[in-house]
């Protein structure tokens, strides 16, 4: 019987040539469910722009960009699929000509529909969805459809120095391949992956196994609200690690499902407001508050919004190549946020799920704030951050 690994009836000879360096790393029966698969790409800029060439140059079956803004002069600093011809333009019209020509034998779908005019049915027809720099209920409304499909989600995004991706693969089965051990992997290896099956297969006189495991994810409304492990918080060393990226991120997604707007403002009711929810978010992530000073607060003000082309090379490699481990379910996925630190060079990931402790209740008590954010000779006042 003839390895599906090796046949050659499962992809054309073109395209065995095209793709033969990648087809050596992962093998042809993947590289067959790459080229099957339908991505949909929201909104055109730096971080979708390192999304969409590392994915049509992986050989995806198709790509559909949707984006409704305008390219403007902002957008020229840090995209590279859009030059100063195309101020003025839609930004996914402007852009696909050129994502397009990077690999010709994808297909390019170009909608320049505003996204949260889409039905749920919509996000249905795709194998993967990736929402980049939305707000927050954005977000939870375009998950909340790829849940009902049954379909991976990702939300990512860039604020100069600091970036995320969040992926929601609602539960994915993939294959891990050693040498086979005497020692068998147990069922349940942490909280949300677990061992399913065992096979295995000769190679080179070697016994190969095949272990072929489960992940559980929690769509973003959840992970969000959600402590971190508390192999995390019990070590006091580990707890002085986490980034408190993680705590400003859900400021700001708080601050956006709480309607203030979409970034908060250097004015002094949102420097107040945008401080007490940075504060809440530490202390019930069971942070230590000297993790979270003003420098820290007032750098991610800074720069929210902004684009920087190494932080989106970094994500953007990033994202697209959990996006290829998923298609073809062959490594171990993104479980399930990961961040990027420019101010430490780091780049975490936090497993963020609802399996909260005993005496969590007890944090709904929080501290207030000692040290408020100075922005440009002005201090928002103590007594205004509870």
């Amino acid at each position: 019987m003839a390895d599906p690994e090796n046949s050659e009836q499962s992809i054309s000879a073109a395209e065995i040539a095209l793709y033969d360096r990648q087809i050596r790393l992962w093998g042809v029966s993947a590289q067959k469910k790459i080229g099957a698969a339908k991505i949909l790409l929201i909104s055109v800029k730096a971080l979708a722009n390192e999304v969409a060439k590392n994915l049509v140059l992986a050989g995806i079956g198709s790509l559909t960009i949707i984006d409704h803004e305008i390219v403007t002069e902002d957008d020229l600093s840090a995209q590279f699929f859009i030059s100063e011809e195309h101020v003025g333009q839609n930004r996914a019209q402007a852009a696909g000509p050129q994502i397009h020509k990077m690999n010709p034998r994808v297909d390019l779908q170009i909608d320049t529909d505003d996204v949260k005019t889409k039905s749920p049915e919509f996000f249905a027809q795709f194998d993967v969805t990736i929402a980049t720099d939305l707000d927050f209920m954005t977000y939870n409304s375009i998950n909340t459809a790829c849940r009902v499909a049954q379909k991976p989600f990702y939300a990512a995004g860039l604020h100069g120095f600091y970036g995320y991706v969040f992926a929601d693969l609602i539960t994915h089965e993939f294959v891990i391949e050693r040498a086979k051990s005497n020692v068998p992997p147990p069922q349940q290896e942490t909280p949300t992956r677990s061992v399913v099956d065992i096979a295995t297969k000769k190679e080179n006189d070697k016994t190969i196994e095949l272990i072929t495991k489960r992940e559980t994810y929690s769509p973003l409304l959840l992970a969000n609200t959600s402590p971190l492990p508390e192999d995390l918080t019990r070590n006091a060393r580990r707890r002085k690690q986490v980034t408190p990226l993680l705590s400003c991120l859900r400021a700001l997604w708080e601050f956006q499902k709480q309607g203030f707007g979409a970034l908060p403002t250097f004015s002094q009711i949102d420097l107040a407001e945008f401080t007490k929810l940075s504060r809440e978010a530490h202390h019930f992530l069971k942070l230590d508050p000297e993790t979270l000073d003003a420098e820290f607060l007032r750098k991610f003000l800074q720069n929210l919004g902004s684009e920087l082309s190494p932080v989106a090379a970094f994500m953007g490699g990033a994202l697209a190549q959990d996006v290829i481990n998923v298609l073809s379910a062959r490594e171990q996925p993104l479980q399930n946020l990961l961040l990027f630190d420019g101010d430490r060079s780091i780049g975490p990931i936090y497993s963020l799920h609802p399996f909260f402790s005993p005496g969590m209740e007890a944090l709904a008590a929080v501290p207030p704030v000692a040290n408020p954010i100075p922005v440009d000779g002005n201090v928002v006042p103590p007594s205004t951050v509870v």
